[in-house]
């Protein structure tokens, strides 16, 4: 009989304990609660953590190459006592671009050695790797050689630096546009609304693809390819506000007329105030998931452009152009570890995805 009072008194304490919740810990509460969306966070804090230290972590630099090594399968990994090691292999015949593995041979893999020279966090120049195996002779490549006989391990930690970095741009510049302009035609409506909607809808009938040529066409031939391409994703990130301008107006147009928005306004507070104290903030549930969801559209936009001929090209490194041997159906049979570019775009989306899966469901209100 003394078991119901008990079970009664325990919801009670637990339903105010949560009702004495901030937001911040609600939300993250139901954040960790969505086991997909801790993955995808946890992948996406390992990649970029590799990105920002590929130097360090790639074992060479992205222009190393061995022409001896072009087309090298992924290096075997074996042990010598307790200490890693990687295989040594040799050509089936000289000239052949086809290997076999050195029975009884292997070089122990080296913990901080010296390699090639490198910008640490762009600031300090250093040569010092997380790890190799200090034998120009047997190198260590973990996920195999290109047709250059360039390392895709370190090359695909470079090319991170492009690939990742660029969405994170892009929805810096579409979303800052898009909350200050949507916002502010949504609030004062009248001739700025129609002004504002009229120059969005103009901006988004713009062809992308059409838009993309002319600024190619329209760039000095002695421009870099990297320095091209992120001038065309910048441009095109200002495209790309209107949209989101008109999802954050159509929010702005309920949001004036809340109480609290008319509290403030009573209170004689300016209207530039309001809109970034009370307006804007109100509408974050839906920029957080949206702009999570938005960067996989400009990794996959840098892939595009770089099979096209516009965005990075070789030398440098990007994870579009790398991909370039996988459009060879023979390349795709005989060395699949080509694709290795192709399996961290898939990965990289897939936690952006899963992220933003989990956020939609953090932020809902209703939920």
């Amino acid at each position: 009989m003394e078991t119901a009072p008990q079970t009664s008194d325990t919801e009670t304490i637990a339903k105010a304990a949560a009702a004495q919740e901030s937001p911040w810990r609600i939300f993250w509460r139901r954040l960790r609660a969505h086991r997909l969306a801790m993955v995808g966070a946890y992948i996406l804090i390992v990649l970029y953590l590799t990105m920002v230290f590929a130097g360090f972590v790639a074992p060479y630099s992205d222009e190393w190459y061995d022409r001896s090594r072009v087309f090298h399968p992924p290096t075997g990994l074996t042990f010598q006592g307790w200490r890693p090691a990687v295989k040594v292999y040799e050509p089936v015949r000289p000239g052949a671009l086809k290997y076999r593995v050195v029975k009884g041979e292997s070089r122990p893999i080296r913990f901080f050695v010296r390699g090639d020279s490198y910008k640490l966090l762009g600031l300090m120049r250093t040569d010092v790797h997380l790890f190799g195996t200090g034998d120009a002779a047997n190198p260590v490549c973990l996920m195999g050689t290109d047709d250059y006989g360039r390392d895709i391990f370190s090359r695909l930690l470079y090319g991170s630096r492009i690939s990742l970095t660029i969405g994170l741009i892009g929805i810096l510049i579409t979303f800052s546009f898009g909350l200050a302009i949507g916002a502010a035609s949504g609030f004062f409506g009248g001739l700025a609304d129609d002004f504002l909607m009229r120059l969005s809808e103009l901006i988004m009938s713009i062809p992308g693809l059409y838009l993309i040529i002319a600024l190619r066409a329209a760039f000095p031939p002695t421009m870099s390819s990297t320095m091209v391409y992120l001038m065309i994703m910048v441009i095109l990130s200002f495209v790309r506000w209107a949209g989101t301008a008109r999802v954050i107006r159509g929010m702005a147009l309920s949001l004036r007329e809340r109480p609290f928005v008319l509290a403030a306004r009573t209170m004689g507070q300016t209207n530039t105030r309001i809109i970034w104290r009370h307006v804007l903030p109100n509408t974050f549930s839906y920029v957080v998931v949206a702009a999570t969801l938005s960067v996989p559209y400009y990794i996959l936009g840098e892939v595009v452009l770089s099979f096209l001929g516009v965005g990075v090209q070789e030398p440098q490194a990007s994870w579009g152009n790398m991909l370039m041997d996988a459009q060879n159906p023979d390349h795709l049979v005989m060395y699949p570890w080509v694709l290795a570019p192709g399996a961290a775009i898939f990965l990289t989306i897939l936690a952006f995805n899963f992220l933003g899966d989990g956020l939609r469901d953090a932020v809902d209100t209703k939920s």
